[in-house]
């Protein structure tokens, strides 16, 4: 509940400071100039990174359990909507609890397979940021927060590796922790930490780890690609580059543990990005407010439409977030 409240309220600042100094008539005239194939487009764009990701997911889990492209699907567009909708991210556990459910794949190795989705989103997010520096003029903030980024994501890389290729000494290390455990919950744990371990086998395999590579690659051009026919949407005459730049100012912006659905943080990262090309404020806000309605509202529409064959509840989720299975 605190991190809610916590999080609604860091969502009320960044509105505050996204509306301050509004002009509300080039808003609504910002609207109303919306070019709606280009929108169109990047809506489609949107539907199909959907599909990528969901591809993507299946070549993660495939060491632990092959699972069919459509229940992946499914459950991928249900999970996302969980991660929209819920506070405190605790909707990150709603794609392992139903995809534990319809599967053999245990809890735990299907939470790690998110850790590695999240690391090779990271990497290829900053890799592409990396390209992007060479060709255009950034400013200084930016490149040290994506240096920040980076080598967090390093660090968690090289604790996972750790983890999959010297097992038993991790689990060594981490004994005189379970231990300390009453003996039920020191056997739970030394379970789970295996099982957890599990889900990170396909870095194993250098097959699906160029498989893996190769779709996040995909999945974050496809995604410049909509930021680019949503600047046309807008009329702005700004190079493709651009597109990735705002890309990247976003993930750092939405990593921001702020409300539900990345209101205000998404908007205020959004418009910080854009004037950054020299974009007025206010046709910034109008772009930001009609890109989060048709990323957010994407993610929404496929959610709800697979939901009554993939139910949960919030109980379910802290359950098995403090339990485990």
């Amino acid at each position: 509940m605190k991190q809610l409240v916590v999080g609604v309220i860091i969502s009320a600042i960044l509105v505050f400071f996204s509306l301050r100094g509004i002009d509300y008539r080039g808003l609504m005239r910002g609207f109303e100039d919306i070019a709606p194939g280009y929108a169109g487009a990047a809506l489609a764009i949107m539907f199909l990174m959907q599909a990528i990701r969901s591809l993507r997911w299946g070549v993660i889990l495939s060491p632990i359990h092959r699972v069919g492209q459509f229940d992946l699907f499914a459950v991928t567009n249900v999970g996302f909507l969980a991660i929209v909708s819920l506070p405190a991210r605790i909707g990150e556990f709603a794609r392992p609890f139903l995809i534990a459910r319809k599967t053999p794949i245990k809890m735990s190795s299907a939470l790690a397979t998110i850790f590695i989705e999240r690391i090779f989103d990271s990497l290829t997010v900053f890799l592409i940021f990396a390209v992007t520096m060479t060709m255009t003029p950034l400013p200084a903030w930016l490149i040290r927060s994506s240096a920040l980024f980076i080598l967090l994501t390093l660090v968690i890389l090289g604790v996972t590796i750790f983890m999959l290729f010297k097992r038993e000494r991790c689990l060594r290390m981490l004994a005189p922790l379970i231990n300390r455990l009453p003996a039920r919950y020191a056997a739970r744990a030394d379970r789970l930490l295996h099982q957890f371990i599990d889900g990170f086998g396909m870095m194993a395999r250098p097959r699906l780890l160029i498989q893996t590579g190769a779709l996040s690659l995909l999945f974050w051009l496809v995604d410049g690609l909509a930021i680019y026919m949503m600047f046309k949407a807008f009329h702005f005459t700004l190079p493709f580059i651009a597109a990735f730049v705002v890309l990247v100012i976003l993930m750092i912006g939405i990593a921001i543990p702020a409300g539900p659905g990345f209101v205000g943080n998404w908007h205020f990262f959004c418009i910080l990005a854009l004037t950054l090309y020299g974009v007025p404020k206010t046709e910034a806000l109008s772009f930001a407010i009609v890109y989060h309605f048709l990323s957010v509202g994407i993610v929404i529409l496929l959610g709800l439409l697979f939901l009554p064959a993939n139910r949960f509840s919030l109980s379910d989720l802290r359950n098995l977030a403090r339990e485990g299975n």
